[in-house]
């Protein structure tokens, strides 16, 4: 009998083991062919001068509408009109709300939905106490070492200058375009886009305007960033979390610190904490993540491969071994993050108050009421009320159709621009002004031209923000080739 079993359960492993292998071989390759195209050319340095030029205007958006200035928006607004005349004096333009901008390139045939290229016109604020780290003056606007300098030079105005400069040279060569093609530059992403891109979306509609699909920020030219992948990765973003903050709050009586209770209110709130940072969410291959393996798992060495093809028999393997760091945690799952705590006025006196506030990036197929749910379940104290935080919460956004035409052209422009990138759909795990296009668009696509590495990924919304020239200009030509393949 013992050998019986022996044998029978070698021959499973063995039906698994081939089983596996051929789910492995049978993997295709989900890239485009794609010839790369003939070099645009263009003065990279007088276009990198005009990018340098628009970080100098220092349009912050502040968490405290009260420190709100508005006089550099209108200049960034006089800048543009100055810098790119072709556009002003052959696209419809508007103002929104004062300080956004939607612009209308009028296409030649109507049958032919429009699209929208979005960007925001507004950066964070510098980091009080980090100026003096700053290679160059955040707002000098310095090109130097071959790179542009500047608050902004990543997110976003490169891609807002980009795409201007992109249709200021296809007027200059006379074209015009079959697709009615619209700008839009939210002034207020940095802070949810509530009156930039919501309002944008809001006259669109209103005008029953339906986009085919809108091309945003979200992903990159990838290089050496994503594991198991050699060289660079083109990531479109086809979808993004949605967030919710909940806030904890304990109340009870206070007194003097010489009597404390068994348990004071910052003992029972840092024990909640503690609780839904021991309990998270748990781990799923959904959506976005899901379609990413599809594209990535056939462009991998047979190692990696194996374990993409076989989710039936590693998938928790995977999820444990992706979802190891933070970034590959926040593609899996709905994230949990305590980020403020508030109590106490003094050493000797025990506070009435204790509150916190978690935020929770919230995964597609979850929901804010799911992490509401959630957070309460797993602390499971009544002494701790859970609630959501008024104005912060944003569901998570619909999954865009990978094999709609517009995707598709979107990844054979991206390999014509970039030869050799592997395309792939993922998950933007932060916010865009995007989102808030979801009743005006058959599509979402969340996708930058602009070559990143290692070393840029720690200056996003942080010290010595820079872009490549070079690869500014390969931004600058891939909005060019982009609008060639969908619009013109």
């Amino acid at each position: 009998m013992k050998k019986k079993i022996a044998a029978l359960f070698g021959f499973v492993v063995v039906v698994i083991a081939v089983v596996a292998v051929i789910n492995t071989l049978r993997m295709s390759s989900l890239q485009i062919d794609a010839d790369p195209v003939a070099d645009i050319p263009m003065n990279e340095i007088a276009a990198a001068e005009r990018l340098a030029a628009a970080l100098r205007i220092q349009t912050i958006s502040h968490e405290n509408p009260d420190d709100f200035d508005g006089d550099p928006f209108l200049q960034f607004h006089m800048y543009l009109e100055e810098t790119f005349p072709n556009v002003h004096s052959t696209l419809t333009w508007e103002t929104v709300n004062e300080y956004s901008l939607l612009y209308r390139w009028e296409g030649s045939d109507p049958s032919l939905s429009p699209i929208a290229l979005l960007a925001h016109i507004d950066v964070v604020p510098v980091e009080p106490g980090t100026e003096e780290g700053w290679t160059y003056g955040a707002y000098d606007g310095r090109i130097e070492d071959g790179f542009v300098w500047g608050r902004g030079a990543l997110d976003m105005k490169n891609n807002l200058i980009g795409s201007m400069e992109a249709v200021e040279m296809l007027l200059a060569e006379g074209v015009q375009p079959r697709r009615t093609i619209y700008l839009a530059f939210g002034h207020d992403e940095e802070i949810g886009g509530q009156n930039g891109a919501v309002a944008i979306a809001a006259l669109l509609q209103s005008r029953g305007i339906r986009l085919d699909h809108v091309l945003d920020e979200g992903g990159a030219i990838a290089d050496g960033l994503v594991p198991g992948i050699e060289g660079t990765a083109a990531l479109i973003g086809i979808a993004e979390k949605g967030f919710a903050s909940v806030e904890l709050l304990v109340e009870m009586t206070g007194g003097h610190s010489s009597m404390p209770p068994a348990q004071t209110a910052v003992g029972i709130l840092s024990a909640g904490i503690q609780k839904l940072e021991e309990n998270q969410m748990p781990l799923a291959v959904t959506g976005a993540t899901e379609a990413m393996l599809d594209y990535l798992g056939p462009e991998m060495s047979f190692g990696p491969r194996l374990f993409v093809a076989n989710q039936w028999l590693f998938g928790g393997l995977l999820k444990r071994i992706f979802g190891a760091s933070p970034e590959g945690s926040a593609m899996l799952r709905t994230t949990t993050a305590p980020t403020i705590f508030q109590a106490g006025v003094k050493a000797n006196v025990l506070p009435s108050t204790a509150r916190a506030v978690v935020n929770h990036r919230i995964l597609s197929g979850d929901s804010s009421a799911d992490v509401l749910e959630h957070d309460r379940r797993t602390i499971d104290d009544d002494r701790i009320q859970v609630n959501l935080v008024d104005g912060f919460v944003s569901e998570p956004s619909s999954v865009s159709d990978v094999n709609a035409e517009s995707f598709l052209t979107l990844s054979r422009t991206i390999r014509e621009v970039f030869p050799g990138a592997v395309v792939t759909p993922y998950l933007v795990v932060g916010g865009t002004d995007s989102r808030h296009y979801a009743g005006v668009a058959d599509n979402v696509f969340r996708f930058s031209g602009t070559l990143i590495g290692d070393d840029d990924m720690g200056r996003i919304h942080a010290t010595d923000e820079r872009v490549g020239v070079d690869a500014y200009a390969d931004l600058v030509r891939f909005f060019i080739q982009y609008l060639n393949n969908t619009a013109l």
